[in-house]
């Protein structure tokens, strides 16, 4: 008897330390305000900016480029809480916040939409996940956008898309507000186009097109997010994202107060991203099709962003599925390499190590355009794209990424290969290589804005991306995953 309750509390004790040990191992809580897009009260809103991710002029009879679709459910009965005569909200129209000047309405018309959002929640309360559209035609004639933050005159056209006066204009928008169908099943959407005094009710032939529906049954399962975009020769370089952002602070990309679904803001190295990704079509062979994007912002002695636009820089980190995307980076280009390359195991790899240097795992790596210390040879970031400078490290599918659970060969997740995935985003961030002035602490990296989507960059003909997004999460985890 003595022996088998020796053995029995032996056989307790294994449990218990399996059970314990198991739950440390997956012990993490979700950053977004909507674990999975599992909610069905849906929280999302539209945001579309030009070439440096500002306003520039109000579409006529739109108002100010942001929207939003939130919405209570009582008793099956879809309750919205923004109107729509607040997505039309305009320069000129008044509401707590407004001011005249049409870059910063904008700025603070998704303030005053995300307060009508809003849901409360620990650590704090969080808004809506956001569609962000961007316009990449740039009128260099306009002086609307600064060089690496500073105020910069008017030039000459050149390598930049532009088809004249006015071609940097915001879109048309178009809401179908959430709707209960059948009793069971909810959808709504933004769609439009930049083509103004155009009717896209009467096809699409010619004219650019932008479009993201939402779907999901009441109680069950994940929103279905799918999304569709279609260039023009008028509007060659578009881009369509779906963003968790942070819900206070500055979004990857803006130099102000931003809402969004980032509850708790993940840092490298203790993060992973889920999601489940289907796409239908591509986009043709200039769609920078992103798997993810993190964006951040830090300056490059490694502080914090403070809204200087001088010294801050806007941080990204983009893997890039389509199979069409060449490795920019090789051994003819050092350019446009990374310094080096840091394996899972922190072994530093310098890119002039032709032996060893991963060369097919970078698309394409750029350098801020603010740096001091530069390593050469270099290529500098599009000093004219974000509000401030920027540095881009852009990846391929690759073996090398096998570790965090990323594609390892062109081609997987691509068109015809739907799937879930779950990626150490935060563990691979930790090793990128990043600019920083020297014999300066190393930056904390935490992200502001993780996203899906592609960027059709300059294409020479119309093109279609379509794609379904569902069972988005971001995980922290709360004991360490990487030492």
């Amino acid at each position: 008897m003595e022996h088998q309750l020796h053995v029995l509390f032996m056989w307790v004790t294994l449990v218990v330390i399996s059970v314990v040990s198991g739950a440390r191992g997956k012990q993490h809580i979700s950053a977004v305000g909507d674990p999975g897009m599992e909610r069905d009260e849906l929280r999302v809103a539209f945001e579309a900016g030009n070439f440096c991710n500002e306003v520039g002029e109000e579409a006529p009879g739109m108002g100010s480029p942001r929207a939003a679709d939130c919405f209570d459910l009582s008793n099956f009965s879809v309750r919205h809480r923004v109107a729509e005569a607040d997505n039309k909200l305009g320069v000129g129209k008044p509401f707590p916040g407004a001011v005249n000047n049409v870059d910063l309405y904008a700025v603070q018309k998704e303030l005053y939409l995300g307060s009508l959002c809003q849901v409360e929640d620990t650590p704090s309360p969080w808004q809506f996940w956001m569609i962000m559209l961007k316009n990449g035609n740039y009128d260099t004639k306009s002086g609307l956008c600064p060089e690496n933050g500073k105020k910069v005159p008017p030039f000459n056209p050149g390598r930049f898309p532009c088809f004249g006066k006015g071609c940097m204009n915001q879109p048309i928008l178009y809401h179908q507000q959430t709707q209960l169908l059948g009793g069971d099943t909810l959808r709504g959407s933004f769609n439009g186009t930049y083509d103004l005094g155009s009717d896209i009710g009467g096809g699409l032939d010619g004219i650019s097109f932008f479009e993201v529906v939402w779907e999901k049954k009441v109680g069950a399962g994940s929103w279905v997010f799918s999304h569709k975009l279609k260039t023009s020769k008028k509007y060659p370089w578009l881009m369509l994202y779906l963003r968790a952002d942070a819900t206070k602070g500055f979004s990857g990309g803006y130099h102000y107060d931003t809402r969004g679904m980032l509850k708790t803001l993940p840092e490298s190295p203790n993060f992973k991203v889920s999601l489940t990704l289907d796409i239908k079509q591509g986009g043709g062979p200039k769609s920078q099709f992103y798997l993810t994007d993190i964006g951040s912002c830090w300056k490059n002695n490694g502080d914090p962003c403070d809204g200087d636009v001088l010294t801050d820089v806007t941080r990204y980190s983009e893997m890039i599925i389509n199979p069409d995307t060449p490795a920019w980076c090789s051994p003819k280009s050092l350019g446009s390499c990374p310094p080096y390359h840091i394996t899972p195991d922190d072994k530093k790899i310098f890119r002039n190590d032709t032996t060893h240097f991963p060369y097919q795992a970078y698309h394409y790596y750029c350098a801020p355009g603010n740096a001091k210390h530069l390593e050469q040879p270099v290529s500098t970031c599009d000093p004219y794209s974000n509000p401030q400078a920027q540095e881009l490290v852009q990846l391929l599918p690759h073996p090398i990424w096998a570790e965090y659970g990323y594609p390892t060969k062109q081609g997987q997740g691509w068109v015809g290969d739907g799937r879930t995935w779950k990626l150490d985003v935060g563990g691979l961030s930790s090793r990128l290589y990043f600019y920083q002035d020297p014999g300066t602490p190393p930056a904390r990296r935490i992200w502001t804005s993780i996203d899906v989507g592609t960027e059709i960059f300059v294409s020479d003909k119309d093109e279609i991306a379509e794609w379904i997004l569902s069972d988005f999460d971001v995980l922290i985890y709360t004991s360490p995953i990487h030492k």
